[in-house]
């Protein structure tokens, strides 16, 4: 697609956005003349047509206001009883029986469990039950131009979304998604977009907001990515005799530890992990007594899709659940 013609369906229904935008229009700012210039220079967009497409962008106050209460700053009991219910739980077991091929597929193809895909994409949107209301451009923009704390982070993926736009030929106004602009069953931002979404399907088209198949495999490219380790375990729950587990506590996610000097500390862990395995002791807290869990490296695998260890314990206990009702059922 050539540039010049590249945001020309967005420009037929810039008005239509214009008039229904629920807060104030991005000001002409030297932050938004500047991006507007890289994007001239680095990728050859066309200059009056980003400023057009500009005018019909949005910066939303509810955007901001949800940046700041994110569901990560919940304790973890409460945390969990978002995503640990018989609906969520229920949703899994239907998708897997939607996708059985699909999954069954992608399993083998990718080495990433049935279970832990569709526990990502639950937990992300309930199955594609909620993709997002906001304009991804509304939202990346607003935190790009609106948020300077992460300002560079969103400019960044503003840029890949007008990039993503160009290259699937879609219209940069309409897609809708997270308040962070996340999108998709999947919920990936624009840079995680075009690195790991897959053409499961081979249609043509990557498309995670309808196709499932491409959800899932993207799901799992991601991991992959991230280096999963095929047949890997991925979390256990593990007790302690007295304090001095709790020297190994520490900030972070990533396996700092070795299950021998966990061992060391009074950590009571299943016999099949060896001494040298690496791990990381997390403390989940619950109303009258905490929970041990040891992280291993295919957890940490999912922290690199949030960075939250709630998110992954969240989506690792999910998984666990929906296998279980599964395979019960089936």
């Amino acid at each position: 697609m050539k540039p010049n013609i590249l945001l020309s369906a967005a420009l037929l229904c810039a008005s239509l956005f214009a008039a229904s935008a629920a807060n104030a229009e991005i000001p002409q700012t030297e932050a938004l003349n500047r991006f507007i210039e890289q994007m001239v220079k680095q990728h050859h967009f066309n200059a009056t047509e980003l400023r057009q497409l500009f005018q019909s962008v949005a910066i939303q106050q509810p955007i901001l206001d949800a940046m700041g209460k994110p569901a990560e700053g919940k304790p973890w009991y409460q945390y969990r009883e978002i995503f640990m219910t018989d609906s969520r739980i229920d949703g899994g077991v239907q998708f897997w029986r939607d996708n059985e091929a699909a999954l069954k597929a992608v399993e083998q193809q990718y080495g990433v469990p049935a279970e832990i895909i569709i526990a990502i994409i639950g937990v992300e949107t309930k199955y594609g039950a909620f993709t997002g209301k906001y304009r991804v451009i509304d939202a990346l923009s607003t935190l790009g131009f609106a948020y300077p704390s992460r300002s560079e982070f969103f400019l960044k993926e503003l840029e890949n979304f007008l990039l993503l736009s160009r290259e699937e030929h879609l219209d940069p106004l309409q897609p809708l998604g997270s308040y962070a602009g996340a999108m998709g069953l999947a919920q990936f931002m624009p840079s995680s977009y075009r690195a790991y979404a897959k053409d499961f399907d081979l249609d043509k088209q990557r498309d995670i907001w309808h196709n499932d198949s491409d959800a899932i495999a993207s799901v799992a490219n991601y991991f992959v990515a991230n280096h999963w380790q095929r047949g890997g375990a991925i979390s256990y729950q593990v007790s302690a005799k007295g304090d001095a587990y709790k020297k190994a506590l520490s900030k972070g996610v990533k396996p700092d530890v070795s299950i021998g000097e966990l061992r060391k500390l009074g950590v009571e862990i299943p016999k099949q992990l060896g001494n040298n395995e690496a791990a990381k002791l997390l403390s989940y807290p619950m109303p009258d007594h905490e929970q041990l869990w040891l992280g291993l490296h295919n957890f940490y695998v999912i922290t690199r899709y949030n960075h939250s260890p709630l998110y992954a314990m969240a989506a690792y206990q999910l998984s666990q659940a929906i296998k279980d009702k599964y395979l019960n059922n089936h």
